[in-house]
């Protein structure tokens, strides 16, 4: 892996890490605010190859459709939705509500409302 490759996944790893309990971030939000543009398939990498000690909420990115990626009835499916419910994220007919979670991280509220970690 080169210096450059290695900046990429830092950056998206920082972007995942800021993801707030209780919220979720599509893989091109995270892409989006890593700098990475249209680059969603590398947050996937990105997790996928991220060391385990950097303890990363990796469970709180799902797909612009608001759904798990992994394989449905998987126990890695099964593994994400627990961590997400235990954290009051809300499904409905298997998805996520991205446009509510959205609103839910403006910049406002990022700021100026209580932290629920």
């Amino acid at each position: 892996m080169t210096v450059t490759d290695r900046k990429l996944l830092e950056r998206i790893w920082k972007a995942v890490a800021g993801i707030p309990r209780g919220s979720v971030a599509s893989y091109g939000d995270i892409a989006r605010r890593a700098g990475l543009p249209r680059r969603a398939r590398l947050v996937g990498h990105a997790l996928k190859v991220a060391p385990a000690k950097l303890h990363l909420p990796w469970h709180r990115v799902v797909n612009a459709q608001g759904r798990i990626s992994l394989p449905g009835g998987s126990k890695a499916h099964r593994m994400q939705r627990h961590l997400l419910e235990e954290e009051g994220v809300v499904f409905r007919n298997g998805r996520v509500d991205l446009a509510r979670q959205a609103r839910e991280l403006d910049l406002d509220a990022l700021l100026w409302r209580p932290r629920r970690d």
